[in-house]
């Protein structure tokens, strides 16, 4: 027959390559640098696999030995059609692909009968990409990437390769230059320093049913929500994931916390960042083991009836040559305006938020750990860094937006799409924002235009971070001094309701010469204990779900290190301070259980018909005193005593319609380490008028200590 198919590879370093089809065989005429090529005698292409001898190999291609050494037989990449659909390409090139991770990365999958990994990669700007990895000894000529046109993705299916071979892409920028870099989708990496990309496929199967199909059945702000932040790498140094798994669920529910916060579990190359500088956006830290691994600590924490919030970085990252920086050899992640690319504080690259991928890159990623590993939750970090321009910056080191503004308009539409978009997709989930301005609107619908003109950016909640720095200053004051300060501790009532608000004492209030919580107080040991219990029976009864980070549940004395985790030692019975610590975790313990058990500290958090002052003004006595209510009236009465002396015969207004009250909670308590000065009879509300209250209390308020009563059965 004259014509026929004609037929070229590329194997770089083959000796011969001979490809086979039904009912012939044919070998290949080499061509050079690592071409091979023949005319088959066919009028159209077959079903055809190559077999490829390289050095080593017996003669004709003969395998030797039992395992094949030196030859290959596969199927021919370049025989496949794309493995992307053309809706996929379409959702990519929109910034609309909600499933990005299922189209772009490297995915296990069999494609026409044969079973490979197909390697896709957003490249928009570089000449060339090839993949290279373990299946082909890091040598990446062989395989060259399609390019799907204006997608700017990408693509190649490889057969044989499967889960856990590691991999990377050769790019060959928009300048010519190569660099290797890590697949910015891999859903595994490597355990840092090094940096290979894995392919991944999930086996876990879940156990948590029952609690996603029931977390979202009350909404967050109406419910208790206690969070126990943790560095899951330090928190008992040297456990992974799967030995969290089998002692922090058990520790945390013993404690009472609701939920717990992980420090971002995503990956990134150094490990001093604590993980706020991410490289690897789409796969837990392999540092801890593998994904499913994680998925199985975050299974094991709900099958405890504990959700799990972690944090979430998409406000800059690393500049490391191999990870986002300069992708494709041009600004492609990162904004192409020098001033708005660098963050000044961090020497990291701000993301561009208003190209279209790039934002899908970070939305996607946000509902990619909401659906894949089943978390609950996501606290944004470094929001404020994200919504203005100037943030850090002197003159001359920023440039304004379209409008002349200071605000960053791609970055409000970015959290916008991001919260609407978990918000719809993950019913259960909230989203929390570290936001340490005044911006208007923070957990505001995005449909609702406040003052400024903008619509809400749609956070679940905000970190309050001004009653954090306010009721510290006050806590850091000797009390002879607090009379000139009390205004800190009241002053977070005239904006309580303006956002839905988490009350945080996080790792950024321990690191940094800043001291543990304990070590912020004044006084000796015993006042600054005294000073830790009462300031956490004010933060768990004023309006606001509370946060403690690690260590400060037992009251430790050293702020954290990364390195040495929380300073367990101080509980051990050998301890002579062991009791002091004990005492101040006996106290956070009671102090959860006790709050999930009244409604009146969390049905109405966000409501202010949800609390009242009784007393606001006592200064001079150091003394605050507030109810609280629940959805059906009851109330709660929080009195705070911030001074070192015993109050006999203090009469405090109480509200109207409850006649008898008890103590529910002491700081002061002798098992907290207290001095066990306490009120222990039920006491009868009297007709006598007082903090604009017809009926009253005669209360001993002890010493440097938070009281709780409720009405009396």
């Amino acid at each position: 027959m004259t014509g026929g198919v004609r037929l070229r590879v590329l194997r770089p370093y083959a000796d011969r390559v001979t490809v086979e089809y039904d009912g012939g065989r044919v070998r290949l005429v080499p061509e050079g640098d690592g071409l091979f090529a023949a005319v088959l005698p066919l009028r159209e292409i077959p079903d055809y696999r190559l077999r490829i001898r390289y050095g080593g190999s017996g003669e004709d291609g003969d395998r030797r030995g039992e395992d094949g050494a030196g030859e290959i037989v596969t199927a021919d990449p370049y025989c496949f059609l794309p493995a992307l659909g053309d809706l996929d390409l379409y959702l990519i090139s929109e910034g609309r692909h909600e499933e990005l991770w299922r189209a772009l990365g490297a995915r296990v999958m069999t494609h026409r009968g044969v079973t490979g990994t197909r390697f896709t990669v957003w490249a928009p700007n570089a000449r060339g990409v090839r993949v290279t990895g373990d299946f082909c000894l890091w040598d990446g000529t062989a395989f060259p990437m399609r390019s799907l046109g204006s997608s700017g993705v990408w693509e190649l299916f490889v057969p044989g390769v499967g889960p856990g071979t590691r991999y990377k892409f050769d790019v060959c920028g928009a300048d010519g230059s190569h660099t290797l870099r890590a697949d910015p989708m891999a859903r595994r990496t490597e355990c840092p320093p090094a940096t290979a990309s894995i392919v991944e496929e999930s086996e876990y199967e879940w156990g948590d049913a029952r609690w996603m199909a029931e977390r979202g059945r009350r909404p967050a702000h109406a419910a208790p929500m206690s969070i126990y932040e943790l560095h899951p790498a330090s928190w008992r140094p040297g456990l992974g994931y799967r030995e969290l798994a089998e002692q922090l669920p058990a520790y945390v529910k013993e404690m009472g916390f609701t939920h717990v916060e992980l420090m971002p579990p995503a990956e990134h190359p150094f490990g001093g960042s604590w993980g706020y500088q991410v490289t690897g956006y789409w796969a837990p830290t392999a540092r801890l083991g593998t994904p499913d691994e994680f998925r199985a600590l975050v299974d094991a924490l709900h099958r405890a009836g504990i959700g799990v919030i972690i944090d979430w970085v998409p406000a800059h990252f690393p500049k490391d040559e191999w990870a986002l920086a300069r992708f494709d050899g041009t600004p492609c992640y990162e904004h192409p305006d020098p001033l708005r690319a660098e963050h000044p504080d961090w020497g990291t690259l701000e993301f561009d938020y208003g190209r279209r991928e790039v934002r899908n890159f970070l939305v996607a990623n946000a509902v990619y750990w909401c659906e894949e590993f089943h978390v609950d939750g996501l606290r944004v970090d470094a929001v404020a860094s994200m919504l203005y321009l100037d943030y850090s910056r002197e003159e001359g080191q920023w440039s304004p937006n379209e409008f002349g503004g200071r605000d960053n308009p791609d970055a409000v539409r970015f959290l916008q799409e991001m919260n609407s978009t978990v918000y719809r997709r993950c019913p259960g989930v909230v989203t929390i924002a570290e936001e340490s301005t005044a911006w208007d609107g923070v957990t505001r619908a995005t449909h609702e235009t406040g003052a400024n003109g903008v619509g809400g950016l749609g956070f679940g909640f905000k970190w309050n971070m001004g009653w954090m720095h306010d009721s510290l200053v006050y806590m850091s004051k000797d009390p002879v001094h607090r009379v000139h300060h009390h205004g800190e501790l009241t002053f977070s009532m005239v904006y309580a309701y303006s956002e839905n608000y988490v009350l945080p004492i996080s790792h950024d209030e321990v690191v940094h010469g800043k001291g543990a919580l304990v070590s912020k107080m004044p006084g000796d040991w015993w006042q600054r204990r005294a000073n830790h219990r009462a300031y956490l029976g004010y933060m768990w009864a004023h309006p606001g779900k509370q946060l403690l980070f690690m260590g400060q549940e037992f009251a430790q004395g050293a702020e954290w290190s990364e390195e040495e985790g929380p300073q367990w030692w101080v509980l051990d019975a050998g301890w002579p301070a062991s009791p002091d610590h004990r005492g101040v975790q006996h106290l956070v313990r009671d102090l959860n259980h006790v709050y999930r058990d009244h409604p009146a500290l969390w049905e109405r958090d966000t409501e202010p018909a949800g609390f009242s002052w009784m007393e606001a003004n006592a200064a001079e006595d150091n003394v605050l005193v507030f109810a609280r209510y629940a959805a059906d009236g009851t109330p709660l009465l929080a009195v705070s005593n911030f001074s070192p002396v015993v109050r006999f015969d203090y009469r405090v207004g109480v509200p109207d319609d409850v006649e008898r009250w008890e103590e529910i909670l002491n700081t002061d308590d002798e098992r907290y380490g207290g001095s066990g000065i306490d009120n222990p009879d039920v006491l009868k509300a009297e007709d006598t008028p007082w903090h604009g209250r017809s009926t009253s209390l005669v209360l001993t308020l002890p010493p440097l200590a938070t009281v709780w009563l409720g009405p009396a059965a």
